[in-house]
């Protein structure tokens, strides 16, 4: 089973906004989380006015395309991006997510290479460009465009994250069907249903279950082996990302695959390390909010630290998941 590699991890962690790429400041309602300081060649970028947005899109939608199969007719494409899956057959193929823009020929290279008619349906998990950059190349190819309606609503609209500005997405961009809480495909004899979790990662996740395959996509609720980055910006807090790992867990039993937003392919005995992670952390820094302490205060308390060694080494850092955690209870 082929994984995304050592170094092309680091890379994506590296690009992902935390740990490179200009002074940032992330804002979020209900104020700032955490702020990382500059160092000389961030100054360096920011005075040479490298367009921090176009600089990951170059950068990670460099990294190669991996493939792993998930069973009969649907796969894993995994590297310059959010994890995409396929399912490929006689009925058109059903794609969840698009990598980067600048991934989107090979991309396609790599889909026109699977078995069937071209993509008939794209799936967004949610609204972040990392798993939404090619929408148009896909519309511009004949795909339909499924996503939660938080995912249009929050596409149509300008933001600034991670030290990144993003534009509101054109039209052609946009979903072409949406929905509020349930919604059912069936292809290539595959079940595919359709399932929103309350806010979360952001306001406008989804999952997405193969039945037959018994393949679960939780979008960025999942990040495997590290720390996960929540979007309280657009709705994201940790207790919906315990409660999304809830719902992950009842969807799954010890068969089947399930793929994060980002890291490696887990099973449910690696969801259900991470519910356990996040439900530690969250209480112990909801006891010492609530007794009165700052986040300076509960930082220096290090009440992830008996985790730190396992899921501190990705793109959020133990004292940064702490301050996603104090300011989104």
């Amino acid at each position: 089973m082929k994984k995304m590699t050592a170094s092309s991890r680091r890379l994506f962690l590296r690009r992902a906004g935390l740990l490179s790429g200009g002074v940032l400041l992330v804002r979020y309602a209900p104020g700032s989380v955490f702020e990382v300081p500059a160092q000389a060649g961030m100054l360096q970028a920011a005075t040479a006015k490298v367009d921090p947005l176009a600089a990951f899109r170059a950068q990670m939608g460099a990294l190669p395309i991996q493939t792993t199969p998930l069973g009969d007719r649907i796969v894993l494409l995994s590297g310059p991006g959010g994890n995409v899956v396929v399912l490929h057959g006689p009925d058109g193929k059903v794609v969840v997510d698009s990598f980067l823009q600048p991934a989107w020929t090979r991309l396609k290279t790599t889909l026109d290479g699977l078995d069937g008619p071209p993509t008939k349906t794209l799936i967004d998990t949610h609204w972040h460009f990392d798993h939404t950059d090619n929408n148009a190349n896909f519309r511009s190819a004949g795909a339909a465009i499924v996503a939660h309606a938080n995912t249009k609503k929050r596409m149509a609209e300008s933001h600034d994250l991670l030290g990144m500005h993003f534009d509101a997405s054109p039209a052609a961009a946009l979903p072409t069907s949406t929905f509020t809480q349930k919604h059912a495909l069936r292809a290539n004899g595959e079940e595919i249903s359709l399932t929103y979790a309350p806010p979360a990662h952001t306001d406008s996740d989804i999952f997405v279950h193969y039945a037959k395959a018994n393949v679960l996509h939780m979008g960025d609720t999942f990040f495997t082996g590290m720390y996960p980055f929540i979007d309280a910006s657009t709705g994201g807090n940790i207790n919906g990302m315990i409660g999304a790992a809830e719902r992950g867990l009842k969807m799954t039993n010890a068969t089947t695959k399930i793929v994060p937003g980002h890291g490696p392919l887990a099973d449910r005995a690696a969801l259900d390390a991470y519910r356990t992670m996040l439900t530690a952390i969250r209480d112990r820094v909801r006891t010492q909010k609530n007794a009165g302490r700052t986040l300076a205060e509960v930082q220096a308390a290090k009440p992830s630290a008996e985790f730190d060694a396992v899921w501190g080494k990705g793109m959020v850092q133990p004292d940064n998941f702490v301050a996603l955690v104090y300011n989104t209870l």
